[in-house]
């Protein structure tokens, strides 16, 4: 057998293995070990299997997935980011759809110190959710709106997925951040802009609420509760972005802080903080088993030329960057419908990079758009992960179906983003090479 036809036996064996419900690491390092020991020896393989963990795991931009993930689960779990929610409640309830948007806007905040779209989503559906239930809200909105926001968690800085991509694809993990920071904001101003739309058409989605408005010393005093993130976020990204902070230096200082203003809150307990390093220590295990798993296919696919025999078999069709990308797009809108977001980067990006430079896109762009495509993935059906957490926490209250049907309108307006971040790559890029 030739080198290209033993690549694509074993990348067929990977889906097998990844449809058999093995874990999605395991399954990569099997395939790749046994890849490169069929294309060459057990000597080779072994060899790939010592040295290329060890060069990436070598990475010191790796160590700020777990300093980020402890600064989020800290925050998480001594409670900061409550004040989010009732800040936007104050400020914004007099709009239509006062409380969906104030919950966008809250888990906006809420991930700019977690990262996490599930962890977002988790918190702000215990917050929100029975808040605009006991308005009257349609449980289709109210859990749709959660489920949907929380997608923004792996677009506003800090990103986990971000961090993965830029050390894989030799970016600028600060520039990915910029470019991600652009989107976001521009995902949160569609969704406020969807909610308004819709409550305007169909008012029974978000009866107005009843009773006096909010003074202004009550906004202030609103304010006040959104001091613990906001001190968080600035000194985190002020320093990141500013240049003072690599990656690393930026989530360790945020950890810190977090500790530091849950203290002063006195919700920095023991047992907050064993949870919090727990689900860091866990949470970072799993993510370096894939990515390392990854790394071997890399090697894997690089040695046996299929990632070039696909670009060039592409590109010689004459297709157009724009269409090669329409099909990149749905290649992975597919997979996120199936794949938790880090495999199903992981797993297609030693195929999918060759072919995204070949047709002449920047892979810091790049980056930020399939991120966006992984998030898409994150609530729509079957697997929609956001969607089974938010069912999860509102239990009885409505079903999957109904929190699928409250998600519809909010996919339908981020593949309208994802179409003009096509059409407009300097949306993505502008910030970043501003700043670059």
């Amino acid at each position: 057998m030739s080198e290209l036809q033993i690549a694509g036996l074993f990348v067929g064996a990977l889906f097998f293995l990844i449809l058999m419900r093995i874990p999605i690491g395991v399954s990569l390092i099997a395939v790749s070990f046994g890849g490169l020991w069929s294309m060459f020896n057990w000597n080779i393989a072994w060899g790939s299997l010592g040295i290329v963990p060890y060069n990436f795991a070598n990475s010191w931009v790796l160590s700020s997935i777990p300093a980020f993930l402890l600064m989020g689960f800290i925050c998480y779990h001594t409670r900061l980011t409550q004040g989010l929610f009732s800040a936007a409640q104050v400020w914004l309830s007099g709009l239509p759809g006062g409380l969906a948007i104030a919950s966008v806007f809250g888990c906006a905040g809420f991930a700019a110190v977690t990262g996490s779209s599930v962890a977002c989503s988790a918190a702000m559906g215990k917050i929100a959710v029975p808040e605009m239930m006991r308005n009257r809200y349609s449980a289709e909105l109210a859990t749709g709106t959660v489920a949907a926001a929380g997608t923004i968690g792996a677009l506003i800085p800090p990103s986990i997925l971000m961090i993965l991509y830029g050390i894989i694809a030799r970016q600028s993990v600060s520039q990915l951040f910029l470019g991600g920071l652009v989107v976001g904001i521009i995902t949160l101003t569609a969704y406020v802009l969807l909610i308004i739309v819709r409550v305007k058409l169909n008012p029974t989605l978000a009866p107005p609420i009843n009773g006096n408005k909010a003074t202004r010393a009550e906004k202030i005093k609103a304010l006040g509760q959104t001091w613990p993130v906001l001190l968080i976020v600035i000194g985190v990204f002020a320093g990141l972005f500013g240049g003072a902070f690599t990656p690393t230096e930026a989530g360790a200082i945020g950890a810190l802080l977090s500790m530091l203003v849950a203290a002063l809150y006195r919700t920095l307990t023991l047992k907050a903080i064993r949870m919090a390093l727990v689900e860091t220590i866990t949470t970072t295990a799993a993510l370096l088993i894939i990515a390392v798993g990854a790394s071997l296919l890399t090697r894997f696919l690089a040695l046996s030329g299929i990632g070039d025999a696909l670009s060039s078999s592409i590109l010689a069709f004459g297709v157009s960057p724009v269409l090669i990308m329409l099909g990149v797009v749905v290649v992975y809108l597919v997979l996120g419908m199936m794949l938790e977001p880090v495999g199903a980067m992981l797993l297609t990006l030693p195929i999918v990079m060759p072919l995204v430079e070949e047709t002449g896109y920047s892979l810091l762009w790049f980056g930020v758009v399939l991120v966006k495509l992984l998030e898409i993935g994150m609530i729509t059906p079957p697997m929609g992960m956001n969607v089974f957490v938010i069912k999860g926490v509102v239990g009885n209250t409505a079903s999957l179906t109904t929190v699928f049907r409250g998600v519809f309108w909010f996919v339908v307006v981020d593949l309208l983003i994802v179409a003009m971040l096509i059409a407009f790559p300097s949306i993505v890029l502008f910030l970043p090479n501003w700043a670059g």
